[in-house]
């Protein structure tokens, strides 16, 4: 059987609960929200009494809070920011305590790392840069620092906030990103990063061996030194001969081209670690390292001096020296051999990577 109520209690109940719903919405209108804690036994929650109380401990709570009401408005700012399109200049951000390099975690190896890769000469590949900083992650209508390696763009003021452009290296970046021959992000510019943790580690333990100092720059002396003890490791009765230590001395001519008489730490390490990975790597599991732009650039210059599906010899060493913008120190090749497609991205696929570092210092021997 049905509860019969009167008049004057449905009025009652009805005031009651439009008095508890109009300060429910008046609540979400006009205060962040506040997450309460547990409620205490015997509270009035549910009664209209209940209702103005939370109201006046919420209204208690939003004005003892200011840096809440701060953190709200900046929030509605960037929302209006994304809402009508228009961007933030880097100057505009404020984010000294949290601009901090972001966190890299090296690559691992897939169990079909040494099969070939599906990399067809048609049709060519779409390259499409990002549209945000890849450090503060906003867009612009400005410039922006394209990477000639990856997707990734940057602005000069983030760079300079992270401390990859100091002096005169912002200048020098300014000019080289919009050029053909590009400029490398700090990610591609440092080929260590292409290795895996075991890699790393087997890199780790000859520098120890060899007594190398992390971040110290190498003379001459140093380098040829480290190339007798790694010739040395595992066999003490092995030397370099004559014609290997003039390799080194070629490789140290190579990193040192201002002829400062030392090498900078970060292209050594770039230069040994690039080694490495062409004694652990076979050829499959470094194509998988290219990236989009790498193979289409390959694939444009492949096509341009090509006639059909092939080119010869000679112009396969043609791309290899554009690559490095410089003559490389090996003789022309006399060979009427032709090469096809996938040869020809298999025997430069070091040379692609060599390409990465800005200051293309990286001295390799001929293939073969």
């Amino acid at each position: 059987m049905g509860v019969l109520m009167s008049k004057r209690q449905t009025v009652e109940q009805v005031q009651k609960v439009s008095l508890a719903v109009s300060a429910f919405k008046d609540g979400l209108r006009d205060r962040p929200s506040v997450r309460r804690g547990g409620e205490l036994p015997g509270s009035r929650r549910g009664t209209v009494e209940g209702s103005v109380q939370q109201v006046q401990e919420e209204k208690e709570a939003e004005a003892s809070a200011p840096g809440v009401q701060e953190e709200s408005s900046s929030n509605r700012a960037a929302w209006e920011r994304l809402r009508d399109g228009r961007g933030v200049e880097p100057e505009e951000f404020d984010r000294t305590s949290r601009f901090t390099p972001p966190a890299f975690i090296r690559p691992t190896r897939k169990l079909d790392d040494d099969k070939p890769p599906d990399i067809c000469l048609e049709p060519r590949e779409s390259v499409v840069n990002d549209e945000m900083c890849d450090i503060c992650e906003v867009w612009t209508a400005e410039s922006l620092f394209p990477c000639r390696v990856c997707t990734r763009v940057f602005h000069d003021g983030c760079l300079r906030r992270m401390g990859y452009l100091q002096g005169d290296s912002a200048v020098e970046v300014t000019e080289m990103a919009h050029t053909e021959t590009g400029w490398s992000c700090y990610y591609c510019d440092n080929l260590n990063l292409l290795l895996t943790e075991e890699e790393m580690y087997s890199l780790t333990e000859t520098f120890q061996r060899c007594k190398v100092i992390p971040d110290c720059s190498l003379t001459l002396e140093d380098f040829v030194r480290y190339r007798h003890q790694a010739a040395k490791r595992g066999d003490s009765t092995r030397a370099l001969s004559d014609e290997q230590e003039e390799q080194a001395a070629r490789q140290f001519a190579a990193l040192d081209p201002e002829h400062r008489g030392h090498v900078e730490w970060p292209d050594f390490l770039s230069h040994e670690s690039l080694l490495l990975l062409q004694q652990l790597r076979p050829q499959n599991s470094l194509l998988r390292l290219l990236t989009v732009k790498e193979r289409e650039r390959a694939r444009a210059t492949f096509l341009a001096r090509g006639r059909g599906s092939t080119i010869s010899e000679a112009e396969c060493h043609q791309a290899r020296h554009s690559w490095f913008c410089k003559r490389l120190a090996e003789a022309p090749s006399c060979s009427v051999r032709f090469v096809d497609w996938p040869t020809f991205l298999r025997e430069n696929v070091i040379y692609i990577l060599a390409a990465r570092p800005n200051s293309g210092a990286i001295h390799l021997k001929p293939p073969g």
